[in-house]
Order: structure tokens, then sequence, then C-alpha cells
């Protein structure tokens, strides 16, 4: 199965995002190179109105391509390769990086790429390939748990900000990436969720910004929400004391709150995890708790619909994807979607805001708790609704 389950923190690399710029290569691609590759696009894409806009084609700004680029220009140079288009001319690395992007961002084909392009399947694959391993190794340092006091302290303001959730560190949800795979195969029947679809799970722990904190993937659509998270590296850090474990504030007197997360039904309730109360009917401040709770757990709906919605690799159901890669591939997809929002692209701005990214998916319901997490749960809906004891 995938090498991404339980996200392990590598070493930080030198490229860093810093005030929004960027460490731009020292050796640029000709400045029309965008005008020349754009020329070369075929079929329907180039009858369409704005096929000459960068954005259109490859779904990122130039200012985020370059940033890229730059990420990736040692390892896709690193040795001489054999990609060509069909004229014969070599691909150059902004053709190599365009080709990647355009692949994941729209989930066409691997043959309507190379028709796009002008190229066999073959050089499409490899090339989107390449870029992914290279975006791996490259690109971890877009995508980590907060380290410092004041990155967290402003984490934690944003979400209070929302509708009042003190100390919150995050959200969790999960998502489903759908596989057509054989039936007659006995083997994929680990991967037939509840839902009868052939998929793979994504856990995605999200910040205020619905940038990834922290994810999992690899793991079969059979196993429920709460396995994937007890099977985790970030349940075991928090299990240990080494995540979630910072500052505390005082709700009243005697009353202390750690750090926390918070997720659906689907998750078990936890010492650092909180999830909303079961059940209709609820007293006023538990149903006010549980509207906060949902109105602040949304920007991980959001995220994972915006992941979908840029990089459609993960929307569709894919053909027969190698299950081993499969899990690079959405790694990688994290990873741009982070970077988008960390060079703070204009791109985004362009896309509609939706929390629909499992459609068809029921509610899962985690029934076991946490004694301690019941008690602490009602002491925050207390505090939130002002009856709190001083």
């Amino acid at each position: 199965m995938g090498p991404v389950r339980g996200f392990k923190k590598r070493r930080k690399l030198d490229r860093k995002v810093d005030g929004g710029g960027v460490s731009e290569s020292s050796e640029q691609e000709p400045v029309d190179w965008w005008d020349d590759f754009s020329k070369r696009i075929t079929g329907p894409l180039s009858l369409t109105n704005g096929v000459d806009k960068f954005e259109s084609v490859l779904k990122v700004s130039r200012k985020t391509f370059n940033y890229i680029c730059s990420l990736v220009k040692e390892d896709l140079l690193a040795k001489q390769s054999n990609f060509t288009l069909s004229n014969g001319k070599v691909l150059s690395l902004n053709d190599q990086v365009a080709v990647a992007l355009r692949r994941l961002s729209s989930g066409e084909s691997l043959l309507t790429i190379g028709e796009l392009f002008g190229m066999n399947q073959s050089t499409v694959s490899q090339v989107t390939w390449r870029f992914v391993e290279s975006m791996e190794k490259r690109a971890l340092h877009h995508l980590e748990w907060p380290s410092t006091e004041n990155e967290v302290k402003e984490i934690k303001s944003k979400f209070e900000k929302i509708r009042g959730l003190p100390n919150c560190c995050g959200a969790i949800d999960t998502t489903h990436i759908m596989m057509c795979l054989p039936t007659v195969d006995p083997s994929n029947d680990i991967w037939f969720d509840r839902e009868k679809n052939h998929s793979m799970i994504l856990q995605a722990i999200v910040d205020p910004d619905m940038r990834f904190r922290d994810i999992v993937t690899g793991w079969p659509g059979s196993m429920n929400d709460s396995l994937v998270l007890k099977n985790s590296g970030f349940y075991n850090l928090c299990k240990k004391g080494k995540r979630l474990n910072g500052k505390r504030i005082e709700l009243s007197q005697g009353t202390e709150l750690r750090e926390y997360i918070i997720g659906d039904i689907g998750f078990p309730l936890l010492p650092w995890l909180v999830t909303p109360y079961p059940g209709k009917d609820l007293p006023h401040s538990k149903d006010d708790f549980n509207r906060r709770h949902f109105a602040t757990r949304m920007v991980a709906h959001r995220a994972l619909a915006r992941l979908k919605d840029m990089w459609k690799i993960v929307r569709g159901v894919m053909w027969r994807p190698d299950k081993h890669k499969l899990p690079r591939i959405i790694l990688v997809c994290c990873l741009l979607h982070n970077i988008v929002i960390d060079l703070e692209d204009e791109v985004q701005d362009e896309m509609p805001l939706s929390h629909h990214h499992d459609v068809g998916y029921r509610q899962q319901v985690c029934n076991p708790i946490d004694k301690k997490a019941f008690v602490l749960r009602d002491k925050l809906s207390q505090y939130l609704s002002g009856r709190l004891p001083p």
C-alpha cells in the first residue's frame, strides 16, 4: 500500500516562501516560452476562448508556475531525457512542468493530454511521474504541522473568529478517491467501501486558511474514519503527548482547556478531538455548540472540495490506478494545493467555494467515547453559552 500513511516529517529544504516571494531559478526559460507552447496546443482546447491565457490551461499563475519549476528543476534536468514532442523537439523544463500540471489539474487521460500537447501517451506518463517524484522530495516543507508559537497562536485566533471555539488547532475530515478496479479479482475486495465503490481514503487536518497540515492516505475505502485515524502517525503523537500539547487556556476556575482539533461524528470523541453532540432535539446550549462546531469544521470540507476541484485527477473515478503510486500522486496534489495558498495565488480566488467533496457518501458514526472528553465537551459547550460558573 501507499507510503504516505502517517505522513512523516522530513528535513526542511532551503527553498522557502518568504513574504509572498519565491526563490527564482537563476536560469530562466525564454520570455516567449508560453507564446510558443500555447501555439502547439491542438484539439478542442485550441478553439476555446482564452486558450492563450496561461491560467486557463495550467490552473496556476505564472508566479506559482515559476516557483514550482524552481523546486523541480534540479531533478528534472539532472539527467538527459529522451522526452520529445511529435516534431522531435526535446521537452524543456517548462514543457515538462506544464504537461504534469495539466495532467494533474484536468484529470484528462494520457491520450487526451498527448494529443493536446503533441506527444505520445508514454511521454505524458513518464514526465508526470518524474514531476511527482521530485515534488514529493522538494516541496514537503509546504505541508507541515505548525512549529512556532506565533504560528499556532495565529491559527487558534483565526479558528476562534469563525464561531468562537477557543484553543482549536485544526479540523479533520476524510474523503474518498474513487477507482475503477476489476471486480473479478478477489484481492480488490478490500478497496470496496460502504457505498459499493472501490476507493482509497485521504484523511486531512486543515488550518483555518484551508491549508493541509497533516495528511494520511493509502488506506483502502473499506476502513472507517475512526480506524484510519487510529492507524495514523498523528494519533500516535497525540497519544504520547507530542502533539496538541501546547498552551492550555482557563475556561473558569479549575477548568482548563487543552489544545484540540474538531471532527464530525465519524471520529471518536477524545481529549484532543472534539466531536459534536449526536442526536436531535438537543437542549439549546448543545444545539448552539453543534452549530458553532459545524461552521468551524467547514474549512476542512471546503479544503477537500477545493483540492478535488483544482486537481481533478483525484476527483473522478481513476481507471485501474497503480495503488502504490496513487498515494504519492494524492500527496503531490495536496502539496500543490498548499503552494497555491502559500503564494497567495489569485487563481484560487476565481474558484467557487464548495463543501461537497464526497457526494453520495453517508455520514459515518463512531459510538465509543472517552468519558473525560465527554465532560470536557460539556464544559466547553457551557462556556460558549455563558453558563459555565466563573
